[in-house]
């Protein structure tokens, strides 16, 4: 199984209605995992979860359903799965998973929460980011950059990536998206001006 043995103590609220929490994790040698849940239909839906403490899990709205940006990141899904009785999204093109997803998605398609999902490739071909615009706006992009905690991006290193060169190409078609919040799979979000720490990345006059 994938599910990593941490689990995170706290959740905090990044903007009305999501929330995020992370953990270091051992199973990519201590590197921060983060986690995200959006309030939707009176309950949330996880993305990409890791563990959280039962304490803190009872504080959101009740979890009703999870969806997954990449295979990689089934982590907690399918725990929370079982606990909550609900369905697990998987893009339609990932390769097999621990356990047989509940529903299949594809680049374009609105998820769980209003999520639109876009394919951002350079990870792998089936690798997503979510997009969810109400406002503020908010970017829940999966393994191209990471946070250290400072506020400035890096890519994830190009060894983990089959393709880094697309990796460049997806963070630049991102930056197209109207969002003014950055949720992050490895790194705590970037709420003040995301799109500057983006092009901060890439070279670009922010």
């Amino acid at each position: 199984m994938t599910e990593p043995s941490e689990i995170a103590e706290t959740v905090e609220e990044v903007v009305d209605g999501v929330w995020h929490w992370q953990i270091h994790n051992a199973n990519i040698g201590g590197a921060i995992s983060s986690a995200h849940a959006i309030a939707s239909d009176g309950g949330c839906v996880l993305v990409d979860p890791v563990r959280l403490a039962d304490g803190a899990l009872a504080s959101l709205p009740t979890p009703g359903s999870i969806v997954l940006t990449a295979r990689t990141h089934q982590r907690s899904a399918w725990r929370y799965r079982t606990e909550f009785g609900i369905e697990v999204w998987l893009p339609e093109d990932a390769p097999p998973a621990d356990e047989e997803p509940d529903r299949r998605y594809a680049e374009g398609d609105e998820l769980p929460g209003n999520l639109l999902a876009i394919r951002t490739p350079g990870p792998e071909w089936p690798h997503y980011s979510f997009l969810l615009e109400r406002e503020p706006g908010v970017l829940f992009c999966s393994d191209l950059v990471s946070n250290r905690g400072d506020g400035e991006l890096s890519f994830v290193p190009p060894e983990y990536h089959e393709d880094p060169e697309e990796t460049r190409h997806s963070v630049e078609r991102l930056l197209r998206l109207p969002f003014a919040v950055l949720c992050l799979d490895h790194g705590p979000p970037i709420v003040n001006d995301p799109k500057a720490a983006l092009r901060r990345l890439l070279g670009e006059d922010a």
